[in-house]
Formats: structure tokens, sequence, C-alpha cells
């Protein structure tokens, strides 16, 4: 197909809207697509998406195949190489970021750092546990400053519930570059560990992360204020 002026106009806004907006505001075939335009030039790239996607289940499948299936499918080297370098750079990411980290498997803090990398935009992250720790859920629940916009305790227990969880640890990032807590990330932690006491679901922890910067509230000196007696 050869390359037209809407074609053109369509990869100028898909860039803008990445550079306005961030990966967020795409799913999975268009953030593929945008990725594309650089090993495929003056062709669309959406339908090649769409079939990648459909072919190895999901982007996250499709970034570890083999080159051999790669190949396979029938893309070109360049397109071969781009597509291998996205997990390659995401590990050396990663591991650059975390190599003077301590290993430690009950530090949360460690865990939800990775979870920021990249993020503009101040969002509050839930972890549920089983009873043996081990993942049940991970992800956003809330996008919005903790001080500006009412945390989900509702949808916090409603999850927990639903996922049969034991645990839950919570996290948020602070722009500002500052971990410290606020009065409200405390009062609010508060609440959310009354909220899930009700239902016998056990509270963990509340993270905040800034840059490379974290703080546990239950660990630090502040989460001295956050034990609830049983009667309040």
């Amino acid at each position: 197909m050869a390359y037209s002026h809407s074609h053109g106009g369509h990869r100028n806004r898909m860039r803008k809207k990445f550079i306005e907006k961030g990966i967020d505001a795409f799913n999975d075939h268009e953030a593929l697509e945008l990725l594309l335009y650089y090993a495929v030039p003056q062709k669309d790239t959406n339908e090649l998406a769409h079939r990648l996607i459909d072919y190895f289940g999901s982007i996250s499948s499709l970034f570890d195949s083999t080159p051999a299936a790669l190949r396979d499918f029938g893309l070109t080297e360049h397109q071969l190489t781009l597509i291998k370098l996205i997990p390659e750079l995401a590990r050396l990411y990663l591991t650059d970021r975390s190599k003077d980290r301590p290993i430690d498997s009950n530090n949360l803090c460690a865990y939800f750092a990775d979870k920021f990398i990249g993020r503009t935009e101040e969002v509050m992250y839930l972890l549920l546990l089983d009873s043996k720790d081990k993942e049940l859920f991970s992800g956003v629940i809330s996008e919005g400053s903790i001080n500006s916009t009412d945390v989900p305790i509702r949808k916090i227990v409603e999850l927990a519930l639903s996922r049969n969880a034991s645990g839950v640890a919570i996290a948020h990032n602070h722009l500002s570059g500052v971990a410290l807590p606020s009065r409200r990330d405390m009062t609010t932690t508060v609440s959310i560990i009354k909220a899930l006491r009700s239902v016998n679901v056990n509270f963990i922890d509340h993270v905040i992360v800034a840059e490379d910067d974290s703080i546990s509230l239950m660990q630090s000196i502040y989460g001295r204020n956050l034990i609830v007696s049983e009667d309040e």
C-alpha cells in the first residue's frame, strides 16, 4: 500500500496522543501500531498490529516470542529486532534501577517501586495476597492525587472479598519527589485498616513512592501513628 497523506496525518496524531497522554491512553494493538511505525515506514501498521496480537495471543506473548517464531510469522529483521528490543530494554532498565537495592521478599517498597516507573500522574496501586503471600491481584485502582480525589475504600474492600484475599497492600506516588507521608495519607490509611478489619482482611502496608525513594507507613516512624485500637 502506498504511503498517503492520510496515513501521515494519522501517525502524527498517534504520536501527539502518546506524548500528551502516555501509553495508558492506548489499547494494546494501538500501542503496538505506534511502535511498528519505527520498523514499517510508509505503511499502515494497524492491521499488522492486530494480526500479531491475534496470532501470539497477547502483547506480552508477542514480546516474549522467540526470533524464530517471529520470522515464521513473516516479520523482517528490522521488525523482529524492534519487537525483541522492548523486553530486553525493559529488563535492562529495571535491573539498572534496582541493582543497589537489597533483595528482600518482605520488602514491599522494592515491589512497588517498579510499578511507578515512567508514570507522570499520581495513581494508587493495589496488591492482594492469598494466605501464602502469593499475588492474587495487582493493578491501578485510582488515578489522581490522594489529596484531591476520594480513595476508593469500598472498591478495595470489594476486590479483596471477591478475590478471597488474606492481605491487602496499597501504594501511591508523590510527584513532588518527597516520599514523606502527609497527615491525609495517614488518616486515609487508618480508614482503610478499619474497613478491612470489619471484613476480617489483614492490611499489610501503605507504600509511598517518589522518584528513587519510597517509604513504608507501617515500618517508618510515621507508621506508629497508624495503630488502631479495637474500640475505635
